[in-house]
């Protein structure tokens, strides 16, 4: 794909179709249209692809030989078969996916009608503004095809700076569940720890928790488990007693305390099954927070 400047669709305008849209461009291919139907997909498309017109889905597929499909994942299937349908896939034409939960089985519509499918999702998460765009270098890149073109997705990966691996399609559920718990969980968790801190008068919690948070990451990511710290680990019961009656003070913020102790449930399972704490101990601080069914 590197060796020909193609004609890029963009159906769905929204924080990855844009960004990825504005990379391929700045590679020499012509992003020759994109769907835009609210008002902040059409500022992105005037942001990101400025001077790319704004036309209808099958305006953009027929102008395009490329036709990314960045819908929301629920949408994908139904804006497909909607085009097949209508006769607007071609013959050659290549026809993505950016979701990271499906494989090709909702673009099937457009593989029968002779266009060639592939699945590429970046493992990163997108604001849809310039500042995506040097996330790309480096980002890795799940992709999914037919293996006869699987050259050609991970040579558009490469292109826009990205790092290609191949995903069974099969695979893509449990690979995006990973993505979503580890990634979009992780903000759930720190922003409670941030209203905690807020709950006891502290200003600016973000950046107390800042140097902690980004320790333990990097711990986390080089040594796992291994790396984990604090009273579930080291079996102090009693600190975690205490815990709770302070979170329980804090009155109408009652999810706090039940995030605090359904993530000791867990981290007192996975302590005793790699063998920092013992079952026994494990069993105390589940049935302390109140999560047998851990």
């Amino acid at each position: 794909m590197t060796a020909q400047r193609l004609g890029v669709g963009i159906v769905g305008a929204g924080r990855v179709g844009t960004v990825l849209g504005n990379a391929l461009r700045s590679l020499g291919h012509a992003v020759v249209g994109a769907t835009a139907v609210s008002e902040g997909s059409r500022e992105r498309v005037e942001l990101l692809l400025p001077g790319v017109p704004v036309l209808t889905v099958d305006e953009v597929i027929r102008r395009s030989e490329v036709v990314f499909v960045t819908v929301p994942d629920d949408a994908i299937a139904e804006v497909v078969g909607g085009a097949a349908a209508l006769g607007l896939w071609q013959t050659g034409q290549i026809v993505i996916h950016t979701s990271g939960v499906h494989g090709l089985e909702v673009l099937e519509p457009a593989r029968a009608a002779g266009a060639l499918v592939l699945a590429i999702h970046p493992a990163m998460t997108f604001t849809g503004t310039s500042i995506d765009l040097a996330r790309l270098t480096g980002c890795p890149f799940a992709v999914t095809a037919p293996a006869p073109l699987l050259p050609i997705a991970q040579a558009l990966v490469v292109e826009m700076g990205g790092e290609p691996f191949v995903v069974a399609p099969a695979d893509r559920a449990a690979y995006h569940a990973a993505l979503t718990h580890g990634a979009n969980h992780l903000v759930t968790l720190v922003a409670q720890a941030e209203r905690i801190l807020a709950a006891t008068g502290i200003a600016a919690p973000g950046r107390l928790l800042g140097p902690l948070l980004h320790a333990a990451l990097e711990g986390a990511l080089a040594d796992g488990e291994l790396h984990l710290t604090g009273p579930v680990v080291r079996g102090d019961v009693g600190t975690i007693r205490t815990h709770l009656a302070a979170l329980a003070e804090l009155g109408g913020e009652a999810d706090l305390a039940e995030g605090y102790r359904a993530m000791c449930a867990l981290t007192a399972r996975r302590a005793a099954d790699n063998g920092r704490i013992s079952d026994a101990t494990a069993r105390r601080i589940i049935d302390l927070v109140g999560g047998a069914d851990a």
